[in-house]
């Protein structure tokens, strides 16, 4: 379904701007950021702009500690900024609070996101390395983004839409929702075509293209790995995207 008008409305005057996973590629964010705040000097919105970011700030990419930085000390101005939480976030959460945690992030990622704060582990790192890894990063970690990591929201809705990381629990109210399934969810929420009661933005599965369906809108490009990072414009009933654009 191409770019254009549906059924679910923002509310009149407002404007949403969400952001898909930036996965550690600053060079990314503020292209895209940059385009953003193009889009909103030349027609801002009666009732104010939100910039809702989906979650999956670090991993894989060479700078989750400047993506992180660049959102807590530069948030877009004259726009309201959301930051929730994904499913990576939520493992270098469990990792911060458990050395023992730390397999299944290193597998995701999550070494790239250490270097970043000048940690650096060997490629199969045995538990003294863990452990002395895990010693260190706690140490690097500024508290601004442990605490912006900590802060990290869940959800957020805005009219006819709501926003998350990853998708929801199909047959499950909205406002009972549980953590596990707003970062982590996959084919019960993908292969579903049921009305969720409002139409679901999410990240964390990879398309080509930002992807819209009658009951949710997909918007992780692998910005990581090919160069686009995308955004949904939301305002009334209107939808459209901005896009970084690919090397050739």
């Amino acid at each position: 379904m191409p770019p254009g008008r549906s059924d679910h409305r923002i509310p009149d005057g407002r404007r949403v701007y969400a952001i898909g996973d930036i996965h550690g590629r600053l060079d990314l964010l503020d292209v895209l950021r940059a385009a953003v705040m193009e889009d909103a000097r030349r027609a801002p919105p009666r009732n104010g702009a939100i910039a809702v970011y989906l979650g999956d700030y670090v991993d894989r990419g060479e700078d989750s500690a400047g993506a992180v930085e660049r959102l807590i000390e530069e948030p877009l101005a004259g726009l309201t900024s959301v930051h929730l939480k994904g499913n990576h976030e939520a493992m270098l959460l469990d990792f911060l609070d458990d050395p023992r945690d730390a397999q299944i992030w290193l597998a995701n990622g999550g070494g790239a996101t250490l270097a970043s704060y000048g940690v650096e582990l060997p490629e199969w790192p045995d538990w003294a390395a863990i452990e002395e890894g895990w010693k260190a990063f706690r140490a690097a970690i500024p508290q601004s983004h442990l605490s912006f990591f900590r802060a990290l929201r869940l959800s957020h809705g805005e009219g006819d839409y709501y926003f998350c990381h990853a998708g929801v629990r199909p047959g499950r109210p909205l406002d009972r929702q549980g953590a596990q399934d707003l970062t982590w969810i996959r084919d019960e929420f993908l292969d579903s075509d049921a009305d969720f009661g409002k139409r679901i933005v999410h990240g964390h599965s990879i398309v080509p293209e930002p992807q819209i369906l009658p009951n949710r809108i997909a918007i992780d490009t692998g910005a990581w790995y090919s160069g686009r990072l995308s955004a949904v414009v939301l305002e009334g009933a209107e939808c459209r995207f901005l896009s970084t654009e690919p090397p050739d």
